[in-house]
C-alpha cells in the first residue's frame, strides 16, 4: 500500500513536470521571433521597439527556470563524474540523496524569497528601470513555481533513489526513465 501510494506520488510529479516542461519549450520559438523582430525593427527599420528586449528576457528567464524541474527529471543538468561512475550502485544512490537533499534546502530557500521579492513588488509597484518598465511582480510569481516544482521533482527523485537503496528495484519502468544515463544501473 505504501510503496502503491509512493509510486503514484512520483508518477503525478513526473507527468506534472514532463507536461509543464514541453509546454514550456513552445515559448522558444516566441522567444526567437521577439529577437528577430527587434534586429529587423532596429537594424533595418532603423527604429528600436522598446519591449522587445524586456520581453525577451522575461521569456528566457521563464523558459530557464520552469524548463529546470524538467532537465532535473532527464538527468540533463551538469554532473561531476570522476568519482560517480567508479563508485557502486549504491554510493550512487547515497550521493544521489545527499545532493537531492541539499538542492531541495536550496530552492526551498529561493521559493521562500521570490514570494518575499513578489510582496515587495505588489507593494512598491516595482518596474523594469527600461523605458517600456514593465511590472516585475509576475517574474517572481514564475520563480516562486519553477522553485517548488524542481523541489518536487527532486522529493520525486530522492523517494526512486532512497527506494533503489532500500530494495534494489527501480520504482518506476525504465521508459519513464531517463534510461541513457540511469544511475542506478
Amino acid at each position: 500500500m505504501i510503496e502503491t501510494a509512493i509510486r503514484r506520488y512520483c508518477l503525478v510529479i513526473h507527468a506534472l513536470v514532463s507536461f509543464i516542461g514541453k509546454s514550456i519549450s513552445f515559448l522558444m520559438p516566441v522567444l526567437a521571433f521577439v529577437v528577430a523582430f527587434e534586429v529587423f525593427s532596429r537594424y533595418f527599420l532603423n527604429k528600436p521597439t522598446i519591449w522587445a528586449y524586456d520581453l525577451s528576457l522575461f521569456l528566457f528567464g521563464y523558459i530557464a527556470a520552469l524548463g529546470g524541474a524538467y532537465a532535473q527529471q532527464q538527468r540533463a543538468h551538469i554532473n561531476v563524474d570522476i568519482l560517480y561512475n567508479k563508485v557502486s550502485p549504491r554510493v550512487r544512490n547515497i550521493f544521489n540523496m545527499l545532493s537531492f537533499t541539499l538542492a531541495i534546502f536550496f530552492v526551498l530557500i529561493i521559493c521562500k524569497m521570490s514570494i518575499g521579492k513578489f510582496e515587495e513588488a505588489i507593494e512598491f509597484n516595482y518596474r523594469r528601470q527600461s523605458e517600456w518598465a514593465p511590472q516585475m511582480h509576475h517574474y517572481w510569481v514564475m520563480m516562486a513555481v519553477a522553485s517548488i516544482l524542481l523541489a518536487l521533482q527532486l522529493s520525486s527523485d530522492w523517494i526512486e533513489e532512497c527506494y533503489h537503496l532500500i530494495t534494489g528495484k527501480n520504482l518506476l519502468p525504465d521508459s519513464l526513465r531517463n534510461t541513457e544515463e540511469t544511475p542506478n544501473d
